[in-house]
């Protein structure tokens, strides 16, 4: 008995009951719904097998399935499905995070449509309602995880805030704090005036947007010095002007003093090499307490920090301009030192990087303010070494250059934030002053005047445990014991730096230097098919529910996978997506069509003897396509898996071996032919499978009888059925059909018109017995007694084509189809020349870009040469 059909169920289709067209929609939740019943996706930790792990990057309690998710949980997903057929106990652990500043946004605008707030509520009663929002409206990407066919252990979800990973969370705090890796100080921070939080770096999305740059004159006559700045409104907090200290200019000012105007106040001129003397003046105004750089200088030469402004960005300094807001006080300002004569130049628009709050989209304020802090240094040295010394591989390898630019560079990390919704933190203060941080199972201290500490983490801490805490720990689980570290981390490359390296920090430091991952396969950003970035205001995002609707989820996840170059940005289109569906139905078509003709998986192939040379090449082209797929996944080239596949099974298999097949199918003699298209089809399926789950599953069971694809064993490719001269053979036969084909279309034969011919040479090159064949897919009759030859086709060596087109064409008409053609491609090779032409384009153009071009070009020049040999058979009029 066959692994195919030793494990039939009742649900199973008997063989050619196949509707006549795939319907994603009667099929998919079908399907699911039984992988997920028969645990087909639940990891046991206590099994023998090989273990393969990956935690899902946890998208946000608020999300939907946007593209980039698509993207991300389809390469996931292919690898898990690819690993369970290859015989390794897979665990895919969702989840999801409690995304801190999203969440309680979304909670407060209910509140704020009441007419109340967080405070009327009260802390307690405030975090209460955000569990009843997630009890009752978060979460809603998971369904959508379930329609794009996600094979996770639904069984060990996770939720960044659930008691497991609060525990994890409150027990990595107390071990940083008592190893003196976690500290309380003042430091500049992003500040958002509106969320009235501190901001994670990438909580900060910068645009360039339009402002002013006004040229200010501090002090008088040869004293006098003149800077330059966005944010006029911030001089009220300056204390001192800094120079680059080789700049002759102001050499003799160091060391002086100057007064700032408005204030009255006199402010030190200090040298520093932070200062760039080509840039403005060569002079900048020093705020220490608004700006991150004015604050390290501040730092350098001990200088005081004065905060202008509240936490609502509002202006404190006692003086005219208090109680405004930024964007108030800033003209006032201006219009004060212009009116004092102290304004030298004003430069609008200037348009400069200014940073945003990715949720409110408010203007990020730098803020001095006592935070909570990870003193990063060790951590991140030991986070770069893993990768240094190959315990960690990024895929693609370039990019290990960013990785080591972040690492190797890394500031303190801000984890504190102003939010009542997320793991607050566990530092008590005394009446005294006294500091308490308290483990997991340590009571706080009691007693009058003890508070806990207001502020809660930053989301991104909790999520940097997620590897290991989410199996368990801080216990020694079963779990982490057979799938820590995880095998591979999926994840787009442009949160390398804030998720990758903090779980690389967090786990090598948790787990007693055990990295969190072994691969670490970075993908890059989805994108339009013109390579443009996707944006609500350009009008070309892509919502993946839509196309799961319209197309299917496979055809879907094929369109995702098949752009996804390692490293590199993925361009899709919708026109690509209907492609990727119009392979599933020519997947469907031939798997019906091979049901109709009786192709079956029982016993093993025929010995080589009862092959006819079609069989043996189709099974010697799957050994290759076998061999070339297993590299291809070795190497995370997804792109390069589907090519090959969509190939294989439309071009040898479909185009070719199937209409090759059909006279031996139509015969009595044909049983070695119906077992080896179903062999075919059978390893087909389950090599597409881990791509598009949901019509391999479906033509799979239909074809065998078995009970699921998904734990079908994963085809081996065997070299004894590697046939070098039936390759050969089949390639011959296959150019002369290919050229005949080709004559015919440039001559605007219809493919059902028959036309006599004459072939000579076939014995050459061994297939003259497959003159039938040929025959029969060229549409060509055999000469009659009045055959005169009108065009003659030399297709290779000896081989010659001679053709009887008289009365079959219309020589005036065809002759000028074919120069009509011939402008069109002589107009699109001297467009692609002349951009390509053009040094200017071609250094500024994305590679995507100009190798589009390129393949235009080439197209094109093909096209002239093809046009030119139609041109030249066009018989005499």
């Amino acid at each position: 008995m066959t692994e195919t059909t030793q494990n039939r169920t009742p649900d199973s289709r008997p063989t050619g009951e196949l509707s006549a067209q795939y319907q994603p929609g009667e099929v998919e939740q079908r399907r699911y719904e039984k992988w997920v019943s028969a645990g087909y996706f639940t990891a046991d930790p206590a099994s023998d097998k090989p273990a393969f792990s990956i935690v899902i990057p946890p998208p946000n309690v608020t999300g939907s399935l946007h593209v980039g998710h698509a993207l991300d949980h389809t390469i996931q997903d292919t690898l898990s499905r690819l690993k369970r057929m290859q015989g390794f106990e897979v665990l895919w652990l969702p989840g999801m995070d409690h995304a801190g500043i999203a969440t309680q946004n979304v909670v407060e605008r209910q509140l704020a449509a009441q007419q109340l707030s967080r405070h009327d509520l009260g802390r307690e009663a405030f975090v209460e309602k955000v569990w009843e929002w997630k009890a009752q409206s978060g979460g809603a990407i998971l369904g959508q995880m379930r329609r794009l066919g996600d094979s996770v252990d639904w069984s060990r979800e996770r939720f960044t805030m659930d008691e497991g990973l609060s525990r994890a969370v409150q027990t990595i705090f107390k071990r940083l704090y008592e190893d003196e890796l976690i500290y309380r100080a003042n430091r500049i921070i992003n500040w958002c005036p509106r969320c009235l939080t501190a901001l994670s770096d990438i909580e900060v999305e910068h645009t360039d947007d339009e402002g002013e740059l006004v040229s200010i004159r501090y002090g008088d006559g040869d004293n006098a010095i003149v800077v330059a700045t966005t944010r006029a409104e911030t001089m009220l907090g300056d204390t001192a002007v800094a120079v680059h200290p080789d700049d002759e200019r102001y050499k003799h000012l160091v060391g002086t003093e100057v007064e700032l105007p408005l204030t009255g106040r006199r402010i030190p001129i200090v040298a520093d090499e932070h200062v760039d003397p080509s840039f403005g003046t060569g002079a900048v105004k020093v705020t220490p307490a608004h700006d991150p750089n004015d604050f390290e200088i501040g730092q350098r030469h001990d200088l005081p920090s004065i905060t202008v402004m509240d936490e609502r960005a509002v202006v404190t300094v006692h003086g005219p301009f208090e109680g405004l807001d930024r964007y108030e006080a800033r003209p006032a300002v201006v219009a004060a030192l212009r009116e004092q004569g102290r304004i030298v130049a004003e430069k609008r628009p200037y348009v400069h990087s200014v940073g945003h709050c990715s949720r409110c989209k408010t203007t990020v304020e730098p803020r001095l303010s006592l935070q909570w802090f990870v003193n990063t240094g060790p951590l991140a040295k030991r986070a770069g070494d893993a990768v240094r010394d190959g315990r960690v591989t990024i895929e693609p390898a370039e990019l290990s250059k960013r990785y080591f630019a972040w690492v190797d560079n890394m500031h303190d990390w801000c984890i504190s934030r102003q939010l009542w919704w997320g793991h607050r933190i566990p530092v008590w203060y005394g009446p005294d002053g006294e500091v308490v941080c308290v483990g997991p199972d340590e009571q706080p201290p009691s007693g009058e005047g003890w508070k806990q500490d207001e502020d809660v983490l930053d989301t991104w801490f909790s999520s940097a445990l997620w590897p290991f805490s989410t199996m368990g720990w801080p216990e020694r689980t079963a779990e982490l014991e057979k799938f820590y570290p995880t095998s591979v981390l999926v994840t787009g490359y442009d949160i390398l730096f804030f998720w990758v390296a903090r779980m690389m920090m967090f786990g090598l430091y948790a787990m007693d230097d055990v990295q969190p991952f072994d691969v670490v396969n970075l993908h890059g950003m989805v994108r339009d098919g013109h390579g443009k970035k996707m944006s609500k205001s350009f009008g070309n995002v892509v919502d993946p529910l839509d196309w799961i609707d319209r197309y299917g989820a496979d055809a879907t996840r094929f369109t995702l996978a098949r752009g996804a170059n390692p490293g590199s940005d993925v361009p899709i289109s919708e026109e690509w997506c209907q492609g990727s569906r119009n392979f599933c139905n020519k997947l469907w078509n031939a798997t019906r069509f091979a049901l109709m003709n009786g192709a079956t998986v029982e016993g093993p192939l025929p010995p080589a003897e009862e092959l006819s040379a079609v069989d043996k090449w189709i099974l010697s082209r799957l050994q290759h396509v076998i061999g070339e797929v297993d590299e291809q996944f070795q190497a995370y080239e997804y792109a390069k898996v589907c090519d090959t596949l969509y190939h294989f099974a439309w071009d040898d298999v479909c185009d070719w071996y199937l209409e090759l097949s059909k006279p031996v199918l139509a015969s009595e003699n044909n049983g070695a032919t119906r077992r080896v298209l179903g062999h075919v089809l059978d390893q087909l399926l389950r090599l597409l499978h881990p791509v598009i789950p949901f019509v391999t599953e479906e033509l799979w069971i239909a074809l065998t009888g078995g009970e699921t694809v998904v734990r079908a064993s994963w085809p081996a490719a065997d070299k004894a059925l590697i046939d070098d001269a039936a390759e050969e053979e089949l390639a011959a036969l296959q150019k002369v059909v290919t050229e005949v084909r080709r004559f015919r279309s440039d001559q605007g034969l219809k493919p059902s018109q028959r036309v006599s011919a004459a072939l000579t040479g076939l014995g050459t090159v061994g297939i003259d017995t497959h003159e039938g064949l040929i025959r029969s897919l060229a549409r060509l009759d055999a000469p009659g007694p009045e055959f005169t030859a009108t065009a003659t086709l030399a297709v290779s060596g000896a081989i010659t084509v001679d053709l009887d087109t008289r009365g079959t064409i219309d020589v005036a008409a065809e002759r000028a189809r074919l120069e009509k053609d011939r402008a069109a491609a002589e107009k699109e090779a001297a467009q692609c020349r002349a951009k390509l032409g053009n040094e200017s384009f071609v250094g500024k153009a994305p590679e995507h870009v100009v190798a589009k071009i390129k393949d235009r070009l080439a197209t094109a020049e093909a096209d002239l040469t093809r046009i030119a040999a139609a041109l030249e058979a066009l018989p005499s009029a």
